[in-house]
């Protein structure tokens, strides 16, 4: 076993590295106005984590971390539920006995090695925090988009995109494929929100490059986190996130999305 540093501490490494804003530090270093109390604030809620990865020399090496309860760092950790089924080129593979290394079949470009696997304790039903929302998880039942598709219920986390027909552009002459949500897709009756009442694992996968692979017979999009992903956290939250992906140095590294993504909420919307 490959033992590496902590999530935590790469990212304190890269701020040593880069330095502090100078407006920030300077504002830190400012004393208090006469008479002024610091803000109260509520604990940050955490999130408990690991991450499995392919490092240069074909070996496996882990991150154990404690991140914030955040949409970019929850999304990329809960698409698959413990036992969802994964095609690889050994057939299918339950997500939790992936490795690094392991060969999964894309759409796109056939086989293709995992290069990370994260996995995440997900609070199911409850949340940290007072007043914080429920964890959105949903159940595909079996044969919900058609013969085997899936082949048995499947349950997601808020980061699963499936890859559907959207409506065709102008001029495209068909529909044109797009990754949705899975939680945008709902019904009540075919695909079901839920709410379990204790802690659940949740896994995703990434590759080298943005692709497709199939999980329980639907196409599901390998992690990537979006085009501009890093204005949505501080310079902290960026830190400790490229941290997770030993092989990333700046957000540009992920590449380029396999497919746009439709807007939340509305399938003919998309970001590419």
């Amino acid at each position: 076993m490959v033992y590496t540093p902590s999530a935590q501490s790469l990212a304190q490494n890269l701020r040593a590295a880069t330095g502090e804003p100078n407006e920030a530090r300077a504002r830190s270093l400012e004393p208090p106005r006469p008479g002024a109390r610091a803000p109260e604030s509520a604990p940050a809620r955490l999130r408990e984590c690991e991450v499995a990865y392919l490092r240069r020399d074909a070996r496996i090496a882990w991150i154990g971390a404690r991140v914030p309860a955040h949409p970019v760092f929850d999304a990329a950790f809960s698409a698959f539920a413990r036992g969802t089924l994964i095609t690889t080129t050994r057939g299918p593979v339950a997500v939790e006995d992936l490795d690094p290394g392991m060969s999964v079949v894309t759409q796109e470009r056939g086989p293709s090695p995992i290069l990370w696997i994260g996995r995440m304790t997900w609070p199911g039903g409850r949340d940290a925090g007072a007043g914080a929302p429920t964890a959105r998880l949903t159940r595909v039942q079996s044969g919900a988009f058609g013969l085997e598709r899936p082949m048995t219920d499947l349950v997601t986390g808020p980061g699963a995109r499936t890859l559907q027909r959207g409506e065709g552009r102008s001029g495209s002459g068909g529909a044109d494929l797009v990754l949705r949500p899975v939680h945008d897709m709902i019904d009540g009756t075919h695909v079901i929100a839920l709410s379990p009442p204790g802690d659940i694992e949740l896994f995703h996968i990434a590759l080298r490059r943005h692709a497709t692979i199939t999980a329980g017979g639907l196409d599901f999009e390998t992690y990537h986190p979006g085009p501009g992903f890093e204005t949505q956290l501080t310079y902290q939250q960026l830190a400790q996130f490229t941290g997770l992906f030993p092989h990333v140095m700046r957000p540009a590294d992920f590449g380029a999305l396999a497919h746009p993504r439709a807007a939340l909420g509305d399938m003919r919307r998309a970001i590419t």
